[in-house]
């Protein structure tokens, strides 16, 4: 059991990394972050490319694998 939990801390420490720079690679929409590092003028210039969409998926994924780790993380928490 203790395996198990471990493997499910390390998937929610890397999927919450990687679900930060995920959104943090998203076109801005407004202002905020992007905008900082100049994405401010080239997003309204772009149009909703494969990429954008390719990002879109991959960052829904991402956040469902992170769901589920800490719902399963919980779960281990709790029984235990």
């Amino acid at each position: 059991m203790g395996a198990f939990k471990l493997t499910l801390q390390i998937i929610l420490l890397i999927s919450s990394v990687l679900l930060i720079l995920l959104v943090l690679l998203h076109r801005g929409r407004g202002g905020g972050l992007s905008t900082l590092f100049g994405g401010g003028m080239q997003s309204n210039l772009a149009g909703s490319s494969v990429a954008e969409k390719n990002l879109d998926r991959l960052t829904l994924f991402i956040g469902a694998i992170w769901i589920i780790s800490i719902v399963g993380t919980g779960l281990l928490i709790k029984l235990s």
